[in-house]
């Protein structure tokens, strides 16, 4: 099954049962791959010269959903890409393709050999792998990159194992990126990002409490699954990509007794009625703690605070 490229050019194949015709003998870099973070950068980096040395396609070979997920049986893991951004992000680095298996199952319950055997050479008829030095496969993990050599040498298939990438000293993963959003630590993530974290969805209607404080807010409702740090940051706001900044406060507004979580967007000199609109919101700084003020009048003077706090760290 073939759905819409994420860009021209850019094919995002859903299960294939025989080799898809614009992938078949390709280069592919296998992962979740949640993020697009620079580690999996240079997985793709290495993936794209290999193929161009072979003269060969370029792709990524990733599923869906994310076997944690699956083995919960309900979405638990905080997802740094669903799957669209991650297709839009993969098609960005130049891949000629992606390939999405259902994580199911059947999938799971292959053994580490048929998995080689019967999705990376019957399905894919691969001609290369690039993955990280902590990637494992087949049923209970069982296969290791040394183990995908062993197989690549025995079926015809080059493959190359990378290590680690890293930041502030550390390995970058996307668990660490997510252990530093669920602190509040946004730059720290884009560092390993390397780019901003950003949430992209449908604006709301709310209380319109925020019209009342002189700072109309662009709402948005973020999956249950994402565990950012409530708090208040300066963002960038994308809206038909065009960027603005502002101000965006994402918790469960304990001042007015709010129950579910919101990300509530200020966008700076900015006026138009975006309600039904999808809207991206980087996090390119944190200002502080979510709080509960004695007031609104109180609540009101903290906004105009953080909103020129958060003028100023745009401006850096």
């Amino acid at each position: 099954m073939t759905l819409n490229a994420a860009h021209p050019g850019f094919a995002v194949v859903v299960d294939p049962s025989h080799p898809p015709p614009r992938l078949a003998g390709g280069v592919f870099a296998i992962g979740n791959f949640d993020g697009v973070h620079l580690g999996h950068r240079a997985v793709i980096a290495r993936t794209l010269a290999l193929a161009r040395e072979r003269g060969a396609p370029s792709a990524a070979l990733t599923f869906e959903p994310h076997p944690a997920d699956y083995f919960v049986g309900k979405p638990v893991v905080f997802r740094l890409t669903p799957f669209a951004e991650k297709m839009k992000a993969l098609s960005a680095l130049g891949l000629d393709g992606a390939v999405a298996l259902s994580f199911d199952a059947v999938l799971a319950g292959l053994s580490a050999e048929a998995f080689v055997e019967d999705v990376l050479v019957k399905s894919l008829a691969i001609g290369g792998v690039i993955v990280g030095a902590d990637f494992h496969f087949g049923k209970g993990r069982s296969g290791s990159p040394a183990f995908l050599a062993r197989a690549g040498e025995r079926f015809g298939f080059a493959v190359e194992i990378l290590e680690k990438v890293e930041a502030d000293d550390e390995a970058i993963s996307s668990s660490g990126i997510r252990k530093a959003l669920e602190r509040g630590h946004v730059e720290s993530a884009a560092r390993r990002l390397g780019r901003p974290y950003q949430v992209t969805s449908i604006v709301i209607r709310g209380q319109q409490l925020g019209r009342t404080l002189d700072m109309p807010t662009a709402n948005m409702a973020l999956e249950p699954t994402n565990r950012l740090a409530y708090g208040v940051y300066a963002v960038r706001a994308l809206l038909n990509g065009v960027s603005h900044d502002g101000v965006a406060s994402f918790g469960v507004r304990p001042t007015v007794n709010g129950v579910e979580p919101l990300l509530e967007t200020f966008i700076f000199d900015f006026a138009a009625d975006i309600y039904d609109r999808e809207l991206t919101v980087q996090f390119i700084g944190r200002i502080r703690d979510e709080l509960k003020f004695d007031s609104l009048e109180a609540l009101k003077a903290e906004m105009a605070r953080d909103g020129e706090r958060a003028r100023a760290l745009l401006r850096l």
